[in-house]
């Protein structure tokens, strides 16, 4: 049986090599800064919310924002999670996953993501093209909240 984090880590669709998630409480003040701007999503199917941290400050922040539509394109094509994302470009108008869309803020206000930390929420993992991102830049922790398998696994 495994303990501790490792379960969550062996169940994940993707982890990059020698990376990890690590995870922390809802009450974490930069979690709940990630939870409080997920109302800002535009995504319907799974918004989320990212926060990235320097040094105990605050230097970038994004969601999954685009157009508002009734119905999911990937809900209604029944894409597997991880899959369809092209949908949320073409018909949502999304401009990218939570995850760079705080990077670009970070790097538009003029600040080094390199050695930071992420928070996220409204997500239980992270996808292949996020964490090559999130690598690029040098962000170094990215953490999740540690009932988001329970919460957002669909």
């Amino acid at each position: 049986m495994l303990r501790g984090e490792k379960w969550r880590t062996r169940l994940l669709p993707y982890l990059p090599k020698n990376r990890k998630i690590l995870y922390v409480s809802p009450t974490n003040k930069f979690m709940k800064e990630a939870t409080k701007i997920l109302a800002n999503s535009g995504c319907i199917k799974q918004p989320t919310a990212a926060v990235i941290v320097k040094r105990g400050k605050i230097i970038g922040r994004g969601v999954n924002a685009g157009e508002k539509v009734e119905v999911c394109p990937r809900v209604i094509r029944n894409c597997p999670t991880g899959t369809g994302y092209e949908f949320c470009k073409t018909v949502c108008k999304q401009e990218g996953h939570c995850e760079v869309m705080a990077i670009r803020d970070t790097l538009n206000k003029g600040s080094d993501p390199k050695g930071a930390s992420m928070y996220l929420d409204g997500h239980w993992w992270v996808c292949e093209p996020c964490w090559d991102e999130i690598i690029r830049v040098g962000v170094s922790q990215v953490f999740l909240r540690k009932d988001a398998r329970e919460l957002y696994k669909k």
